[in-house]
């Protein structure tokens, strides 16, 4: 029964997440509501894992443990949560990147002010592509992101959630504050070419 149980409060919480805006979420957990708070975390944790997953490059990939990098994230969200500055649904998932990001600088600034006492094989394969890059290529990678800096930053999340973090067209209704799913689903794949007129404006360049 204790697990019927809790597989109800959970769909219940899921379901109840459905129908909130992180601005509600937020101006609740505020207000002191650790529910909410759990919410609000719950929404974004998973997606945030999935884009750092394919974004650590493999040399930080050594000394970086991505579930601990979401967690510096989602604690760095709640501590200053009186000034974040909410501009809509994306923006907190921009935040949530760009703290991550900021977290794998320091680790590998940290790592560099380290010295190497062990020598490394020469038989080793090296890389320090990141798992993504090294899917799409490094010069198409590096296209893909100087064309993202193009798009508006409601643009590039959207872009970010579906290509990267592999959002449903209903997350990303919700990350856009589209009416409908097909609405959204309109909105990334206008986004999407954009993204390709700017990356094949870049091939030569």
């Amino acid at each position: 029964m204790a697990s019927v149980s809790g597989s109800a409060r959970l769909c219940r919480m899921l379901s109840h997440m459905d129908f909130e805006s992180s601005l509600e979420l937020l101006e609740k957990t505020r207000a002191g509501d650790d529910s909410a708070k759990e919410r609000l975390l719950a929404r974004y944790r998973p997606r945030i894992y999935r884009w750092a997953s394919g974004r650590i490059p493999n040399y930080a990939r050594d000394f970086t443990d991505t579930e601990d990098l979401v967690q510096l994230a989602m604690m760095g969200l709640v501590k200053n949560l009186d000034a974040f500055d909410y501009r809509g649904e994306w923006a907190l998932q921009a935040y949530l990147r760009r703290t991550v990001l900021n977290e794998v600088r320091k680790q590998i600034r940290r790592q560099q002010r380290v010295p190497h006492v062990e020598a490394i094989s020469e038989e080793l394969e090296t890389s320090d592509l990141c798992p993504y890059e090294a899917a799409v290529g490094r010069e198409v990678f590096e296209r893909y992101n100087r064309a993202l800096e193009r798009l508006t930053p409601l643009e590039q999340e959207a872009v970010v959630a579906w290509v990267e973090m592999g959002c449903s067209h209903r997350e990303i209704m919700v990350l856009t504050e589209k009416s409908s799913v097909d609405a959204a689903r309109m909105f990334v794949t206008r986004a999407l070419e954009k993204l390709a007129k700017e990356m094949a404006s870049m091939v030569g360049s």
